[in-house]
C-alpha cells in the first residue's frame, strides 16, 4: 500500500501540476494563450478562461480530498482537454501534437494508480469489517 500511495501521489502530483500550470495561463487570458487558442485554433475568446477555470477545477479535485465518483469525472475531463487540445492541434497542421502524449501518459498512469489504490483500500476496510463482527451464537 505504501508503494502505490508513494506512485499515486507521484503521478497525480506531476498531473495535476501540468494541468494547474496550463490553466492559469487560460484564466487570466494571457496573451500567448490568447494566440495559441483563439488565433491558432480559432477558439472564441471567452472559451479560453472557461477551460482554464475547469482544469483547475479538475486539478484541485484530484489534489484534495473528495468522492471517487467526482475524482473519476475530474480525470475524465482532464483527458477530455488532452485529447481535445491534440486533436485541434494536429488538424491545424502544427507539430506539436505529438508532445501531448505526454501528458496523457502521464494522465493514465495517474489514474491506474488512483484505481489501484481504492481497491486496495476497499480490500483494506472490507477486511477490517470482516474481523470486527461478532461470531453468531446458535
Amino acid at each position: 500500500m505504501k508503494r502505490i500511495n508513494l506512485l499515486y501521489w507521484i503521478f497525480n502530483g506531476l498531473f495535476c501540476l501540468l494541468m494547474l500550470g496550463s490553466a492559469y495561463p487560460n484564466i487570466i487570458s494571457d496573451p500567448l494563450s490568447v494566440q495559441g487558442m483563439h488565433k491558432e485554433l480559432g477558439f472564441p475568446l471567452y472559451f479560453i478562461p472557461f477551460i482554464g477555470w475547469a482544469k483547475a477545477l479538475g486539478a484541485l479535485t484530484l489534489l484534495l480530498p473528495a468522492p471517487a465518483r467526482l475524482k473519476e469525472w475530474a480525470y475524465a475531463g482532464l483527458v477530455f482537454d488532452l485529447i481535445g487540445a491534440l486533436f485541434s492541434i494536429y488538424m491545424i497542421g502544427k507539430p506539436d501534437w505529438v508532445f501531448l502524449f505526454i501528458p496523457l501518459a502521464l494522465a493514465a498512469c495517474a489514474y491506474l494508480t488512483f484505481r489501484k489504490r481504492e481497491t486496495l483500500r476497499r480490500e483494506r476496510k472490507h477486511n477490517a469489517s470482516v474481523h470486527l463482527r461478532m461470531p453468531s451464537v446458535a
